[in-house]
């Protein structure tokens, strides 16, 4: 009778740890506000700040009951490495919070992170096997592309970009979906596809491939052309740096190092914009430039500290000052590249803290998770999520952008680039523990 007791004990916590990482994954992919209206005047109101309630409430509540659950039923798997760097990091984010133009804003959003980010570190241990994993996350997966196809058939108004939107008419036609803007929904469609091929290759074939089938048709649709262009590259580029070690470095730190000189150059360079012209690229990267140019001006106004947290663009001080005469850009929804948001939010110091929590570590842990070969499906997927994310960190800000689901990805797939790399799957068979992974001494 113990036996059995201690049984069904560990299957209702197996069940309550799967159902958190539901709705977990549910929180930021599908959050609980989907198909949001664009063709409103408040469309144009400064959105830094921007919550509600309701979204404090399970934001609070969820990362409440993850943290109650780890802690007592962890069975030695430990997350949130490095802990000393991460440490640092949030300090600098509080530190810099304080001198922000407008530090509440800036409190808030930092508290945010340290949310999202803890929630990215447990969520990897509520699933038993890869199997779960695989499984848990296709369900919601499947449930957010199925929501925006409803969307699409039968609430286009909200799932499709209207000509009445005030902020982009531009944009009507394309669709969006369940997600705030087509670009949102063009890096959730690629997401998907890599979730699809390792659904396909780990759990269910069919389930795996029609994921694949409905994210890619969604993709052509979003006119989100950076991403659609990326998704190929990324299951190309992923292929060379796993099966050639060599090349880790040098491709991944020398691309992105590359590609921001040759972007961001052609904002303030002459040569450097004639050279893109020739290539036969938009040295404007579609008006990023007079963005990126703007942003410069305001990083050399406080280099070190920032500006913080949210405290920069859509704030009022942005949308209704003087600096909308001048330029454009000065209402602009964010830098539209996440190393820059970076530098002018969190200063030098932030910037290069980030690149070795995002970018150095990981590289050396993708290393260790090939070097000891701990399910190689697994760590596919963390690589292909990681260099999507830091690709498109180059066009787009997603870097500390609080609930967006594609910052919540990239989150948990650094840190499962680390747990590959230092700790080992529990087989299929019947286990003792509620989690995926155990340490490397078990």
């Amino acid at each position: 009778m113990p036996d059995a007791n201690g049984s069904g004990r560990r299957d209702g916590l197996g069940t309550l740890g799967h159902g958190l990482f539901v709705a977990i994954f549910a929180f930021y992919w599908i959050t609980i506000s989907p198909f949001v209206d664009l063709s409103g005047a408040g469309a144009v109101d400064p959105v830094a700040g921007n919550s509600n309630r309701l979204n404090q409430l399970v934001t609070f509540g969820l990362f409440g009951s993850l943290v109650l659950f780890y802690f007592v039923q962890r069975r030695g798997v430990t997350v949130l490495q490095p802990k000393l760097l991460i440490g640092i990091i949030l300090f600098w984010i509080l530190l810099t919070s304080v001198t922000a133009l407008h530090p509440d804003l800036a409190f808030k959003r930092a508290v945010l992170i340290g949310i999202v980010v803890t929630n990215a570190a447990i969520v990897l241990v509520l699933p038993r096997t890869e199997v779960d994993f695989a499984r848990l996350a296709g369900y919601v997966i499947m449930l957010a592309l199925l929501m925006s196809y409803f969307g699409i058939a039968f609430r286009p108004n909200l799932a499709i970009h209207q000509a009445s939107e005030i902020r982009e008419p531009m944009n009507a036609g394309l669709w969006r979906g369940i997600f705030p803007h087509k670009n949102s929904a063009a890096a959730a469609m690629v997401i998907s596809v890599f979730f699809g091929l390792f659904i396909a290759r780990v759990w269910s074939r069919a389930f795996g491939w029609t994921i694949i089938i409905l994210a890619v048709y969604f993709l052509a649709h979003t006119g989100g052309k950076t991403s659609t262009l990326v998704l190929p590259a990324i299951l190309v580029l992923g292929a060379l740096v796993e099966r050639f070690g060599f090349l880790r470095l040098p491709v991944i730190l020398g691309g992105l190092l590359s590609f921001n000189l040759v972007a961001v150059g052609a904002a303030v360079s002459e040569p450097l914009r004639e050279f893109v012209m020739g290539l036969g690229v938009d040295p404007t990267f579609t008006n990023r430039s007079d963005i990126w140019r703007y942003a410069f001006s305001a990083i050399a106004e406080r280099p070190f500290f920032g500006h913080g947290l949210q405290s920069f663009w859509q704030t009022e001080s942005q949308v209704y000052g003087g600096g909308t005469l001048e330029t454009w850009a000065a209402a602009a929804y964010n830098g539209h590249n996440g190393y820059i948001d970076t530098l002018l939010e969190l200063g030098i110091p932030g910037l290069i803290l980030t690149v070795v929590w995002l970018v150095l570590l990981p590289i050396r842990d993708l290393g260790r998770a090939q070097h000891r070969q701990n399910n190689s499906a697994m760590t596919r997927l963390f690589l292909r999520i990681w260099l999507y994310a830091l690709l498109i960190s180059c066009l787009e800000s997603l870097l500390y952008q609080g609930g967006d689901p594609l910052w919540f990805c990239l989150l948990f797939s650094v840190f499962g680039l680390r747990l590959q790399g230092s700790a080992r799957l529990v087989p299929a068979e019947p286990r003792p523990a509620a989690f995926a992974m155990v340490p490397r001494h078990a």
